[in-house]
């Protein structure tokens, strides 16, 4: 597909990469021409320097030609004036950025009014993702199917859990709850596991329950389940408000204190805010930390806009006591350094918005198929957990699981039907309308139909009488 990208900054850059290694055809318009040519050199896509807000800037990009325009410059105004003009000049779908809080009681209207396809807010989606974890203090990450019917949990196995070593073929027996195992990280391998594999200790595993039973299996796992009471928060940014949005809509009993340099964002988030704590201060302060409670507080999340910062203050909360630990980073170019360090639950912001786009192409690209309808990222990229709706396609419906003819590295792991999750085995089977998460190694995959093998022809025999 033609995909422009307007603005080349962290959430911009990112969104092309993962675009154009999904084998779309990107170009970047940018005002900026070092960040361009940076961007250019790096992806080796198209750039156009230019204002992405102006007809002829767009024109000059091809957005006639396009499929889907990306407006995801810093601001939330020219994103919205860029889709505009992209409907004008073409007849592409349009996402834009827009982050102000401000606009976030308006997102529908905007939506309506300019047609956009989506929007996308960063912030907002990464302070949805650490409510939940605070939620469930056990979950390295979570992320959920079906508007929450159904959660993939990712959790590490603890030395002196009384479930290493038994056959997963026999979990269900052992622990009396519906819960499947569908990911395992084993240092750096990334498996898909069979019924005839186990825990080990220290195992990153990705697991798929109904939230009813989340808890449960976390306590049979070994893993203590404490309720988070209370939260210390470093940096008061958006990510911050939209955290304390969230508590205070779905009446969450948690105390957060907020600590921010800021004097002004201060008052503006204790007049928005009054039951939260808010504490004008500097975050790295270790006496101001200490005075604050850090060595006695549920859970510490680092939010600045600094990822080293945050980093540095994950790690001394760790060192101090066993909180729960919550680290943004922007960069995500180390991850693999990031993943050896004590810093609990890492959010990545562009990248969660990064599966949102990706999911929506796909699904654009495939409109007539069992388009994927949510996209997760898992195992720091290396796998991915999807959700497809079944149509009615022969080669899938109303056959067991047990003679179909899946790829390798491919596992479903849980099925929708009528509102109901469905932990699947063997024996069961597809029907029209289900939706069905699926979870694989093979990257790419737009359409339910890519988890089966080919169907290997058969070449005709020619017969011929003597």
């Amino acid at each position: 597909m033609n995909i422009i990208v307007v603005g080349c900054g962290k959430v911009g850059l990112n969104l092309a990469d993962q675009l154009n290694k999904e084998g779309h055809n990107i170009t970047i318009i940018d005002n900026d021409e070092k960040e361009l040519r940076h961007a250019v050199d790096f992806l080796d896509v198209m750039g156009i320097h230019g204002n992405g807000a102006m007809p002829q800037t767009l024109r000059e990009a091809g957005i006639s030609d396009a499929d889907v325009l990306i407006a995801a410059t810093n601001q939330d105004e020219v994103n919205m004036l860029c889709c505009l003009f992209a409907k004008k000049e073409g007849h592409c779908s349009t996402i834009a950025r827009i982050r102000d809080p401000q606009y976030t009681t308006e997102i529908k209207y905007l939506r309506d009014e300019l047609n956009l396809a989506m929007v996308i807010n960063p912030e907002m989606a990464a302070a949805r993702e650490i409510e939940r974890l605070l939620r469930f203090p056990s979950a390295i990450k979570i992320d959920s199917f079906s508007r929450g019917r159904l959660d993939l949990i990712r959790a590490k196995v603890p030395e002196n859990s009384k479930l290493v070593d038994i056959p997963f073929y026999s979990l269900k027996n052992e622990i009396g709850l519906d819960v499947l195992v569908c990911c395992i990280e084993r240092g750096e391998d990334v498996l898909i596991p069979k019924g005839s594999d186990c825990f080990m200790a220290g195992d990153e595993i990705s697991f798929i329950a109904s939230p009813k039973d989340i808890t449960d299996f976390f306590l049979k796992l070994g893993l203590e389940y404490t309720p988070v009471r209370d939260c210390m928060i470093v940096g008061g940014g958006r990510v911050s408000y939209y955290i304390a949005k969230y508590c205070k809509e779905t009446h969450l009993k948690l105390k957060l204190k907020i600590i921010e340099t800021n004097r002004e964002r201060c008052e503006f988030l204790a007049e928005e805010f009054p039951e939260c704590s808010i504490i004008n201060g500097n975050g790295i302060d270790q006496e101001l930390l200490k005075r604050e409670g850090i060595e006695t507080t549920d859970a510490f999340c680092s939010l600045t806009g600094f990822d080293e910062e945050n980093i540095m203050l994950s790690l001394y909360a760790g060192k101090l006591s066993d909180t729960r630990l919550v680290t943004k980073v922007n960069r995500i170019s180390f991850e693999n350094v990031i993943r050896e360090m004590n810093l609990g639950s890492v959010i990545y912001p562009k990248q969660i918005i990064a599966d949102s786009i990706v999911r929506y192409v796909r699904a654009l690209e495939n409109s007539k198929g069992s388009n994927v309808e949510t996209l997760y990222k898992i195992a720091d990229g290396r796998a991915e957990a999807m959700e497809f709706r079944v149509l009615n396609d022969p080669d899938l419906i109303n056959r067991s699981f047990s003679d179909m003819n899946f790829k390798d590295g491919v596992l479903i792991c849980g099925i929708i039907r009528n509102h109901k999750v469905i932990t699947p085995n063997g024996s069961d089977m597809m029907k029209v309308g289900d939706r069905v998460i699926v979870v694989t190694k093979n990257t790419g995959y737009n359409d339910l139909r890519d988890i089966l093998e080919e169907k290997v022809e058969e070449e005709s025999v020619i017969h011929y009488e003597l």
